[in-house]
């Protein structure tokens, strides 16, 4: 375990103390903003070109504020072409999918099943028929572990989870364990980078008894991005060991492509990668799928019902009972069709530019301690997003008073609280960016943390 960290956060902050200073209000005046000491990303047209496709980034909060919204890992926004698309639907063709003969039904089944195709094609998946819908990631995961789980986990078994996991990853994880009597095991960080540690995982494997291992693929808090190569090549260390990877922050962020990924099963959400909430899906290999039994019982996937008894659709079918999120997929498939055509290896190195400069200027900022590698002490890379902490300043407070200048940021423990208490600190202020933001927004944001930095250290004395 990491050593902790000298300024731990208590769970009660100085907001509302802050809410009656006059120095605050002075504060949330206008300053004018220093120039840039390092030169901006190359690509910054990236955002320039797309701003305008996402009509919510284009307004003033708190009256005056300029929005600037940095809060993408936990959801990102929707451009007009995804509007436009579930208001099409729901105006226009709305109706239930699977079930009707009519005009309506037959357009509203084809654009949820074209839907499947979008997605499938996104991430080079062999066949649509790979690709099962679900709520969201968090669904898809338990949907592995209750049903591949319940057939293939047995007492003594192991799974092999890691200490940055986001708590979908993690729950789901524990309930089968303890429902079966299995075993799980975590791979803890490194020491110099604060990444996953590839040495450690290899040493966890245990080829008669390891089962799953079930990784974040990109971290929401640390940035680290996992090696899903070698992932795979010490898993196969254990014959029949299936690989699960958590795919949230890396599907809406880079290219991935489930042919050469290793995994047996990807997941992630919609709404990270400007589609609608409600939906996510999980991606699996199609005879690990074929051989899963149903998870939920209802309409759609069943083959036959009898008093008694029934038979069961093909994948995906059989995972998805019940009347599901028609719109929402349809409106997946506009995201999954959006981010295609601008190419996730652009956005990829954009990000790179714009984390790599964000990490830079952040580092700057006195007394700001960041999470995970920095940019080029990993051979594995780091995303665009940087947890961190302030010394001495609750970071509930920090996002409070950013956010009365118009800064969306994150704060709190980012559902990774094994990980916070591995990195020794109970909460957490996390800046994520996606292709949208631009080089100013960065500057904007860090001078406007220099400001409330100083701000509470003159109120703190």
């Amino acid at each position: 375990m990491l050593p902790a960290k000298s300024h731990s956060h208590s769970r009660i902050s100085t907001t509302n103390r802050l809410h009656t200073s006059h120095r605050r209000r002075a504060f949330l005046q206008p300053r004018s903003s220093a120039a840039p000491t390092n030169a901006p990303p190359a690509s910054s047209t990236l955002a320039e070109q797309v701003r305008s496709h996402f009509p919510i980034l284009h307004q003033q909060v708190h009256s005056n504020k300029q929005l600037i919204y940095l809060d993408n890992a936990a959801t990102s926004q929707k451009p007009k072409h995804v509007l436009d698309t579930l208001y099409d639907y729901y105006s226009g063709y709305n109706s239930n999918v699977h079930r009707g003969v009519h005009a309506l039904s037959a357009r509203s089944t084809a654009a949820y099943e074209d839907a499947r195709v979008k997605i499938a094609t996104l991430i080079n998946a062999s066949s649509p028929e790979e690709i099962v819908y679900t709520r969201n990631a968090s669904e898809a995961i338990n949907l592995v572990a209750c049903s591949w789980g319940e057939v293939n986990i047995s007492a003594g078994d192991e799974i092999i989870l890691s200490v940055a996991e986001h708590h979908s990853n993690l729950v789901p994880w524990q309930l089968l364990a303890q429902r079966k009597g299995a075993i799980l095991k975590f791979v803890k960080l490194t020491a110099d980078t604060q990444e996953l540690d590839m040495d450690h995982l290899a040493s966890l494997v245990n080829p008669g008894k390891t089962k799953l291992v079930s990784l974040v693929h990109v971290s929401n808090a640390l940035g680290c991005k996992t090696p899903a190569a070698i992932v795979a090549e010490i898993a196969a260390r254990a014959k029949g060991c299936r690989i699960l990877l958590d795919c949230c922050q890396s599907v809406p962020n880079m290219p991935v492509d489930v042919t050469t990924l290793g995994a047996d099963f990807i997941v992630a959400s919609s709404h990270k990668m400007c589609g609608p909430t409600g939906i996510g899906f999980l991606w699996g290999k199609k005879e690990v799928l074929e051989s899963m039994p149903p998870w939920m019982g209802g309409g759609e996937m069943i083959q036959d019902v009898y008093l008694d008894r029934s038979t069961y659709a093909d994948p995906p079918s059989r995972f998805e009972a019940g009347t599901p999120a028609i719109g929402e997929a349809i409106g997946l498939g506009a995201a999954a069709d959006y981010l295609k055509d601008i190419g996730l290896d652009k956005i990829d190195a954009y990000e790179e530019e714009l984390g790599g400069y964000l990490y830079e200027k952040l580092s700057a900022v006195d007394g700001v301690e960041i999470y995970g590698p920095s940019p080029g002490s990993s051979k594995y890379g780091r995303a665009a997003l940087a947890t961190f902490n302030v010394k001495g300043i609750h970071p509930t407070d920090l996002s409070t008073i950013l956010d009365q200048s118009g800064i969306a940021v994150r704060s709190g423990h980012l559902c990774t609280q094994p990980l916070h208490r591995e990195l020794g600190v109970s909460s957490s202020c996390r800046a994520s960016p996606y292709f949208y933001n631009t080089v100013g927004e960065i500057d904007a944001f860090v001078e406007g943390l220099r400001d409330a930095v100083q701000f509470f250290r003159e109120v703190g004395g």
